[in-house]
């Protein structure tokens, strides 16, 4: 029989925002969390689950650096895409872009089965910032968007189980320093999009595991799954067990009967076949199954309100229509993590197709029937079937190359001296944020800088920082060793690292911005402002030009210092501050915020109200945050306007 699949190089042009620079600072203080829960709510938890929630929360970002460069400009562009495609199905990748599945289309029917995002717009919803909605997005490292959202994965063609072609996504997941990848394959014939997924842990010790598979589909569906409760999470710091469909006299399956945003963490019975669909009002739609070791099923709704309205327009287009996503996890909630032992791995199979099924009607007799649909186009014992004849293949070696991703993996692979079969992260790979670290790794001493500029990236894993311990003591040595003891939990040590540095540092900067977190995370928020304000000074004296490198390190630097001295009163200073911004940078959403809130320390109320009558979109606006309603509540008692409402919770 021919073997008609095919995997090709393409391209999509579309309207898109340019990424930018990253921040140079590091992220030393804890992301935000707005799906943290409450102590209290986790008595009546399942013990299991309860103790999953606390199991290993990030300390920091590091060593990923944040990326918040990016704008609301769109252009049109062309983006990179890898196409898999056999007589049924036609599968777009963008391996530039975190290896998201952009498009899944069904030939026969003529239906794209998914969400597709007609623009490219980066917001702050990845634990790293840059995020985009639409598609089948991989999420691997700890709760929320992964940092890889808007990152480049290698990619190559690779024999497939029936002989045909299969394409392997993989990279270095570097919150938690775990290696996978993501095969995906089309059998001829096939309605279904096989997906087979891998995490190793090459380390001597357990890792908290993590990962979510994020489907987005079009919301004007009703969401179905083999399940009678599930756990809500309304942003609201609470987790609780509720019935479905119905919850609050509402049937929430229907993603426009909820009006605020929210989690829906379906359970599934131990012994039922995982699997969950999101149907139109034809009764066409998308199916998502897998082996039973991809435990969780969720749907996650934005809501009618005006915040999630707001939100739905500043992610793609108004007027182009909303979204919901279903998805698919290893544990029962996204706010829990699994320990992967030492040495060990976890692997899954996933299928994405077709389905067509009655939606409305008796909830149990609707996903009985759906159920049974399912087995008819996809019997559950060809999934595991699938999985067991896809194993020996996770471990062959790719073929073409299609695609790179970065080089901290072959700097892992070097150091540990082994490779890892299936997944090569080949040494030329490697590039100029990872030289200094192969330096240190051949030759014991850490390269000072050649020429003026922010520092590079700091790797903060235990056998980096033993070998920044026994490497001498240079100033640039010193700053990341002390960044590496921060992210440890060793504080003072990160402070003696860093004071010991700045008699003989050439850049005094980074250390006294470094310095100037350890005081506020201490509480001394005075001695705080001080530091950033000398550590602004000797990054204006110090920067070179006006090229992207020192504009991104003078936006970062000077956010943060006027943040820190408006928290303790100081409008004047502040005041400085902002005029040695450039005027680029000034003229930012985020800045203007900034300006609102200056103006009104400064006691010109007007003047601050005048800010949001002119407008302006900050476009790194966090997930969850409330930084402009509340702004906008000190300056007055009428309600927020529409275009400023983005808030997540009742």
């Amino acid at each position: 029989m021919a073997i008609v699949t095919t995997i090709r190089r393409d391209a999509m042009r579309l309207p898109a925002a340019a990424l930018g620079p990253d921040n140079p600072l590091p992220p030393l203080r804890p992301p935000d969390d707005v799906h943290r829960i409450e102590d209290r709510g986790r008595e009546n938890l399942p013990p299991d689950m309860a103790r999953q929630l606390g199991c290993a929360p990030l300390r920091s970002l590091l060593p990923v650096r944040v990326r918040d460069g990016y704008g609301r400009a769109r252009a049109p562009r062309e983006i990179g895409t890898l196409v898999i495609e056999n007589d049924r199905l036609r599968a777009t990748v963008l391996p530039g872009l975190g290896g998201r599945v952009a498009s899944l289309f069904h030939k026969p029917t003529g239906r794209e089965l998914l969400y597709r995002n007609p623009v490219f717009q980066p917001a702050c919803f990845a634990l790293n910032g840059a995020w985009f909605s639409g598609g089948i997005e991989w999420n691997i490292g700890a709760t929320g968007h992964t940092t890889l959202s808007c990152s480049p994965l290698h990619a190559a063609r690779v024999t497939a189980p029936d002989g045909g072609e299969m394409l392997r996504l993989w990279e270095w997941e570097r919150l938690r320093d775990l290696p996978f990848q993501v095969d995906l394959w089309l059998p001829q014939g096939s309605d279904f999009l096989y997906v087979g997924v891998r995490i190793r842990n090459p380390h001597d010790r357990p890792v908290p595991a993590y990962w979510w598979s994020n489907t987005a589909v079009p919301e004007e569906c009703r969401v179905l799954a083999p399940a009678e409760e599930a756990y809500h999470f309304g942003y609201e710091r609470r987790l609780h067990r509720v019935p479905v469909p119905s919850y609050g006299g509402v049937d929430r399956t229907y993603p426009a009967n909820s009006v605020h945003p929210a989690d829906w963490f379906y359970e599934v019975p131990d012994g039922r076949r995982r699997w969950i669909a999101a149907l139109g009002q034809d009764g066409h739609g998308l199916v998502q199954t897998s082996t039973d070791v991809l435990r969780g099923r969720k749907l996650f709704v934005w809501g009618t309100g005006t915040g999630g309205r707001r939100w739905q327009e500043w992610l793609t287009e108004p007027g182009t229509g909303g979204y919901c996503e279903i998805q698919a996890g290893l544990a029962r909630t996204q706010l829990e993590h699994i320990p992967l032992d030492a040495e060990s791995e976890v692997a899954w199979l996933e299928a994405y197709g077709p389905l067509h099924a009655e939606r409305e009607g008796d909830w149990d007799r609707v996903v009985r029937a759906a159920g049974a649909r399912l087995e008819a186009c996809l019997p559950r014992e060809r999934v595991e079937g699938a999985y067991a004849a896809w194993r020996p293949y996770a471990d062959a070696e790719p073929g073409e190359v299609l695609a790179a991703g970065s080089g901290w993996g072959a700097l892992e692979v070097l150091r540990m001296g082994d490779k890892l079969p299936g997944t090569p992260f080949e040494e030329g790979t490697l590039g100029d944020a990872q030289a200094p670290w192969l330096e240190l790794l051949r030759t014991g001493s850490f390269p000072e800088a050649r020429r003026a500029g922010p520092p590079g990236e700091t790797l903060v894993a235990p056998h980096w920082r033993d070998m920044l311990e026994t490497a001498p003591a240079l100033p640039l040595t010193e700053y990341h060793l002390g960044i590496a003891q921060w992210h440890a939990g060793d504080r003072a040590q990160a402070v003696r690292s860093w004071e010991r540095a700045l008699p003989l540092a050439p850049s005094l900067w980074p250390l006294l911005r470094c310095l100037a977190v350890a005081d506020q995370e201490a509480g001394h928020r005075e001695r705080a402002a001080d530091r950033y304000a000398e550590a602004f000074d000797d990054l204006c004296r110090e920067r070179r030009d006006d090229g992207e490198t020192w504009m991104a390190a003078g936006a970062a630097l000077g956010r943060e210092t006027l943040e820190a001295l408006l928290a303790v009163g100081r409008a004047r200073d502040a005041r400085a501050v902002w005029h040695r911004l450039h005027p680029v940078t000034r003229e930012r959403g985020r800045f203007r915020l900034i300006e609102a809130r200056l103006l009104l320390a400064e006691g010109d109320r007007e003047a601050a109200r005048a800010v949001f009558e002119e407008g302006f979109e900050v476009a790194d606006l966090r997930e969850g945050a409330e930084t402009i309603s509340e702004l906008w509540a000190r300056l007055t008692d009428e309600p927020l306007p529409a275009r400023y409402d983005f808030r997540m919770r009742p």
